[in-house]
């Protein structure tokens, strides 16, 4: 048994995944040049990219590319429950004060198991709340990719680190797509109003359908 085994335990298992990877999340950085290739044709270079920002420790299993996403399944090994009590021990943590501490610990459940989402977006959302724009960005762009379907309060977080960095025009994007994922929320449409952009207007509910029957 290895060190990092006694340490943590022994139920260390592969755990499979499948990311959404978003080009809009990614210009300007040296996986956005993935999109500029031909998605019919996966090339070496192309895969190398990958395995470079995913790291040693997650394995890729399969890619499927376009030109406005790229969908993969990854597996890594490890401790998937023992990473889920470290990430909640650092959620209380943060919340009684003890931010230093918090983040460390959201480190650490990462450390041992990378394809723990909701560590990352925890990582995320409390750097953001420490004004670490850059770092909470990133964090906030890789748990975006664990989760199939957009969630507002994270665009929010995203957006607003990406107005602190000067990145205005990013973050209209990132409240976009918040609205349009919940065109009713206040927030969002004020965020919007305040970098100059009027919010697209809310559809109206249609009208309930009359029921028809014999009388």
């Amino acid at each position: 048994m290895s060190e990092s085994d006694g340490k943590h335990g022994a139920n260390r298992v592969w755990h499979r995944r499948t990311l959404v990877l978003r080009r809009g999340d990614h210009i300007g950085d040296p996986l956005g040049l993935i999109f500029l290739d031909d998605p019919e044709t996966i090339s070496d270079p192309l895969i190398e990219k990958l395995r470079d920002y995913f790291g040693p420790r997650v394995r890729l299993l399969k890619a499927e590319i376009t030109h406005d996403a790229i969908r993969v399944d990854v597996e890594s090994r490890g401790w998937r429950e023992e990473s889920n009590r470290l990430a909640r021990a650092a959620g209380d943590l943060h919340q009684k004060g003890a931010r230093r501490n918090a983040l460390e610990m959201y480190r650490e459940a990462l450390a041992i198991d990378p394809l723990n989402g909701e560590a990352m977006l925890g990582l995320g959302m409390a750097l953001a709340r420490a004004d670490k724009f850059s770092e909470a960005l990133t964090a906030l762009k890789r748990a975006r990719e664990f989760f199939g379907k957009d969630n507002v309060e994270v665009l929010l977080a995203m957006a607003r680190c990406a107005a602190r960095l000067q990145r205005t025009a990013t973050a209209i994007d990132y409240l976009e797509t918040a609205n349009e994922v919940d065109p009713r929320n206040f927030m969002v449409r004020r965020a919007l109003r305040a970098l100059g952009r009027e919010p697209a207007r809310a559809t109206p509910a249609p009208p309930p359908t009359a029921k028809t029957g014999d009388n």
